[in-house]
């Protein structure tokens, strides 16, 4: 049976402490679902002795959820130190449309949870813990099958293993883009889609601008060829006389020997 706990102001939580201002507490927009409670009683000398145990899902409904077990020998404690474990442990998860980005099935000990998404009116088509971690988590519309032993514990860490096992198809789309040098890495994980659409934007410009560069280039020296091949044909002539007047200036020197005799 899943109990949803809100936390308020006042009562016992309070007086102890548990809840005021602590490291534990992440924000008042966070949901407690209680899983499971179970009673353990331990043999000890003069009787037994009872302690509890509980099991709590947290989320915002946004993409975070975590769970937590916690042990004490009352209920309410151990409800308390359970969700201070869930808080501790909430992760993120991807989201699309309200649903999982894709089909994953997952695995804890003998416990096997498969995970589907699903179109818009499905709902969430889950059980049990299964059923409280989606809730919690935010999906509004999933299909899910346990295919394995029906431990609460085991299922909810299935179902956990799964939902931190899912891929944000934008952040794929930008590691790829990354492998193949379109973009920059960055710190800032939350722009990828900015940078990709600027690095196709970038990629795009840069293609059109250096289209026309190497046909310019090309007429650039296509024009600057002609007058390199005209000027060696004007040098040539103008040498070719000088060596031509060459015996000219013999023929005079061998004139005046025959006039002196």
């Amino acid at each position: 049976m899943v109990q949803q706990r809100q936390r308020g102001g006042g009562g016992r939580d309070d007086r102890r402490g548990g809840r005021r201002g602590g490291r534990d507490d992440r924000g008042d927009d966070f949901t407690e679902k209680v899983v499971a409670i179970n009673r353990v009683a331990k043999v000890v000398k003069g009787g037994r002795r009872f302690s509890f145990t509980s099991l709590v899902v947290v989320g915002d409904g946004k993409g975070n959820v975590g769970f937590g077990l916690g042990r004490a020998n009352e209920v309410p404690e151990a409800i308390r130190k359970a969700a201070i474990v869930a808080r501790r442990n909430v992760v993120k998860i991807p989201l699309r449309n309200g649903t999982l980005p894709h089909p994953i099935t997952s695995d804890f000990g003998a416990a096997r949870v498969m995970l589907k998404p699903a179109g818009p009116g499905t709902g969430v088509i889950a059980g049990g813990a299964v059923r409280a971690i989606m809730e919690a988590a935010g999906v509004r519309n999933v299909l899910t099958k346990s295919l394995g032993s029906n431990n609460v514990i085991n299922v909810v860490r299935a179902t956990m293993v799964g939902l931190q096992a899912l891929t944000d198809p934008r952040q794929a789309r930008r590691e790829r883009l990354i492998l193949a040098g379109k973009i920059q890495p960055d710190a800032d994980k939350n722009e990828a889609e900015g940078d990709s659409t600027a690095a196709t934007a970038t990629d795009g410009a840069a293609d059109a601008a250096g289209a026309p560069q190497p046909a310019a280039a090309v007429v650039a020296a296509t024009d600057a060829a002609p007058p390199a091949a005209a000027a060696p044909a004007a040098v040539v002539p103008d040498a070719a006389p000088p060596a031509a007047v060459a015996p000219d200036a013999v023929a005079p020197a061998a004139t005046p020997t025959p006039a002196a005799e």
